[in-house]
């Protein structure tokens, strides 16, 4: 057994031991604050076993191991449908953005560790209404005062905004440049005077979007995370920390397997479900999707073992597990017939048809849109040209709201 092996082995062994206290059985029936106290409890129980920040330098309080343990404790965890979600922005994007770029390294050490242990939760503000998934097109604003600087604007579908307590921005600091240019990132305390947060309820019950107001919100400069006018490099550089994270090829939806016992237990035609060609068409073209998704992280893998960089095929991953996941739950509610009709706003979307297929749609929208991977796609893995871009080069304040 190899060292990526053995490492796999003690994450599972340690995961099962916790299930009883954090899994699906410990969070069935708990209100929303219930849950979020659980996931605080299972983040403070990973990092007392050694399972926080694990590519993380240990001066910041990780474990200084490589994005591939990483990876392999995530793909455990995720098997296990742990508690994790209230950290995946916190530790994915936003901490480590702070960790690398803060003014203040001292502050920046205290946010990471209180991050890791499960006290502290951020969250990223950088849709907004008009932009979509055009991150260039913030228009939010961040004007001078004094030495420092006055927010004000809105944010749209911030993860989990309603319980963080620090978040990192991207803000307009100058309308008279090209859209990329006149940006700024800063980081903010999302309990100061002017900030304000209503959380969306989305068609599948939940409400872990929010809508976030800034109205004079004042900003010291020490709060700065980019040059003036850079926020836009530092915003991809956000982006690109924590590329290494665990893809489901269930799209983050029910196992197959489920799937099949349905199939089993419906009919079609006064004949079992599993028997119609149909059906069995659809589980055959969902095991392949699923199959070849699960080769393309196999040889992420293997790549990032020898030192190297996935490319960018692992946008194939998310467009298409989370549309073959769409697909396979309406066809399930359809073999469930009236029984398909009855919803519990409380059952999850990896174990339940119903909600997985109300909750696909956001899982389309989230992490990038279908149609911004299908731009990554073609011009990075065919070679296809650029989209035309009419509004390059030109003046933010003279490009049409």
């Amino acid at each position: 057994m190899n060292d990526l092996d053995a490492y796999r082995a003690a994450a599972r062994d340690w995961l099962r031991s916790q299930l009883p206290a954090f899994g699906r059985e410990a969070q069935a029936g708990l209100s929303e604050l219930d849950h979020l106290a659980l996931g605080k409890r299972y983040q403070r129980a990973k990092f007392d076993a050694g399972y926080a920040g694990i590519n993380w330098d240990p001066e910041f309080g990780g474990q200084g191991l490589s994005p591939l343990h990483k990876v392999i404790f995530e793909q455990e965890e995720m098997a296990c449908g742990m508690p994790s979600g209230y950290y995946g922005v916190s530790l994915g994007i936003s901490v480590p953005v702070v960790m690398k770029f803060a003014q203040d390294r001292a502050w920046a050490k205290e946010r990471v560790l209180a991050a890791l242990k499960g006290d502290e939760i951020w969250c990223q503000l950088f849709s907004e209404p008009s932009g979509g998934s055009d991150l260039a097109g913030a228009r939010t604003k961040a004007e001078p005062d004094g030495n420092g600087w006055k927010l004000n604007g809105q944010k749209l579908w911030t993860t989990y905004a309603q319980f963080s307590d620090y978040g990192v921005i991207l803000a307009r600091n100058d309308p008279t440049v090209p859209k990329h240019k006149g940006l700024t990132f800063f980081w903010l305390d999302m309990h100061a005077p002017g900030v304000t947060v209503r959380p969306i309820k989305l068609a599948a019950g939940d409400n872990h979007v929010n809508e976030v107001f800034f109205d004079d919100v004042k900003l010291t400069d020490g709060q700065r995370l980019s040059p003036v006018g850079g926020g836009f490099g530092t915003a991809m550089a956000t982006l690109m920390i924590e590329r290494y994270s665990a893809s489901d090829p269930a799209g983050f939806g029910p196992a197959l397997d489920l799937f099949i016992d349905l199939a089993r237990n419906s009919e079609v035609n006064g004949r079992p479900a599993i028997e119609d060609g149909r059906i069995r068409s659809a589980i055959a073209r969902t095991y392949a999707m699923r199959s070849g998704l699960e080769a393309i992280t196999t040889r992420a893998m293997r790549m990032m073992a020898a030192g190297m960089e996935p490319g960018p095929e692992g946008s194939l991953n998310k467009l298409v597990s989370v549309r073959s996941r769409q697909k396979l739950s309406e066809l399930a509610i359809d073999l469930m017939g009236n029984v398909g009709l009855a919803w519990d706003v409380h059952a999850s979307g990896k174990d339940d048809w119903v909600a997985s297929w109300l909750a696909a749609p956001t899982g389309r929208i989230a992490g990038g849109a279908d149609e911004m991977l299908l731009n990554t796609i073609a011009e990075r893995i065919l070679g296809l040209p650029q989209d035309h871009r009419p509004d390059k080069g030109v003046p933010f304040n003279q490009i049409p709201a």
